[in-house]
């Protein structure tokens, strides 16, 4: 028999709420009501859900529990387009999530671990570690949070990018499960091609995704195009060679029909000379991906600053050349360290 001390609503999938509640006498109509109210109406306790018998709602409190995170510290952009918020998860630990606001869209930015064990050197993120993985529950409870904060507004979350804390492809069971979770028509039924996964390259994770039933997109954390550069960019990299890493991204590819967004962190004298940009090129070969050039961000970890304006060009000429499509990343959130690898773990609000 399931022990359900342990279990939080938000990490129950509905056929498993399904037959939890019939198990306890009640009906299927009954686990169908408690998920729209968790998540179409992004209900921060079973009190709220009214339509259901006191006994019910008594006995889903005391077994499970929905428990929503606390938010400790709140930072919001002086232009008022990023919103960075500091929320503590059921055992004290902490995570930062973005909720970045865009003239036709709102789209969040979750984590899905405490820390990051991949350790990029850029990154704040990576220099501080792995501490546990997010659970299924702790990524959907981040989503709907900030999917709250915006329907009091009469507002609703359009997008969502697994670009937070931690790699996603690390978590695999828990991540899909998440994604799936927030996908579902019967709940909040998130769009999937608006889901963004970002991962810095795991080949057996991207094999893997690519025989998954969804159309979320999938984003490549790349930076460099040869392996002795990404080595030190990017430790998994001495694990998981360039090779297998494009090897994995053609099988995607093929399988799914879908190009792949390649992320390249531009970092002054690094990797962003013409040099680098054909090495790039050349490892392509036809392979259908979107290049995302991003402006680095600092951390206090990294010494490395951003490439000026001239550097940026001179890259992005050698794509132009042979037609590879590219955008320079609208930078955001750098003003209250919200951007692209400044996400950290935090032991107190500021």
């Amino acid at each position: 028999m399931t022990n359900t001390s342990s279990i939080r609503l938000y990490d129950l999938d509905l056929p498993v709420l399904e037959r939890l509640l019939v198990r306890w006498g009640a009906d299927r109509a009954s686990a169908r009501a408690v998920w729209r109210v968790i998540y179409r109406d992004a209900a921060v306790g079973v009190d709220q859900m009214t339509g259901l018998a006191p006994s019910l709602r008594s006995r889903l409190a005391a077994e499970v529990p929905l428990y929503v995170p606390t938010v400790l510290a709140r930072e919001e952009a002086p232009d008022g387009e990023t919103r960075k918020d500091l929320l503590e998860m059921e055992d004290g630990q902490r995570i930062e999530v973005v909720l970045l606001r865009y003239r036709d869209r709102r789209s969040a930015c979750v984590s899905t671990q405490l820390g990051c064990a991949c350790g990029c050197c850029f990154c704040a993120t990576g220099q501080s570690g792995l501490v546990r993985q997010l659970s299924s529950g702790e990524i959907v409870a981040q989503v709907l949070h900030l999917q709250r904060e915006l329907a009091a507004r009469g507002e609703r979350l359009s997008n969502l990018v697994l670009m937070g804390m931690g790699e996603p492809l690390l978590n695999y069971d828990e991540t899909i499960a998440a994604i799936r979770r927030l996908a579902d028509p019967r709940g909040m039924g998130f769009v999937q091609r608006r889901m963004t996964l970002s991962t810095v390259g795991i080949p057996p994770g991207i094999r893997r995704l690519a025989h998954e039933d969804l159309r979320i997109r999938l984003a490549v954390s790349l930076h460099a195009a040869t392996d002795d550069l990404r080595d030190e960019l990017v430790p998994i990299n001495r694990r998981h060679r360039l090779d297998e890493l494009f090897a994995a991204m053609r099988e995607y590819v093929v399988r799914t029909g879908q190009r792949i967004m390649l992320e390249w962190v531009l970092i002054d004298e690094v990797n962003d000379t013409p040099q680098e940009a054909q090495a790039l090129v050349d490892r392509l070969d036809g392979l259908a991906v979107h290049v995302n050039l991003i402006r680095l961000n600092q951390t206090q970890g990294y010494t490395g600053r951003a490439s000026d304006p001239a550097a940026i060009d001179a890259f992005s000429a050698v794509l132009d050349r042979v037609g590879v499509p590219h955008t320079l990343r609208q930078r955001r959130g750098g003003a209250i360290a919200a951007g692209c690898g400044q996400l950290r773990r935090r032991n107190s609000p500021r």
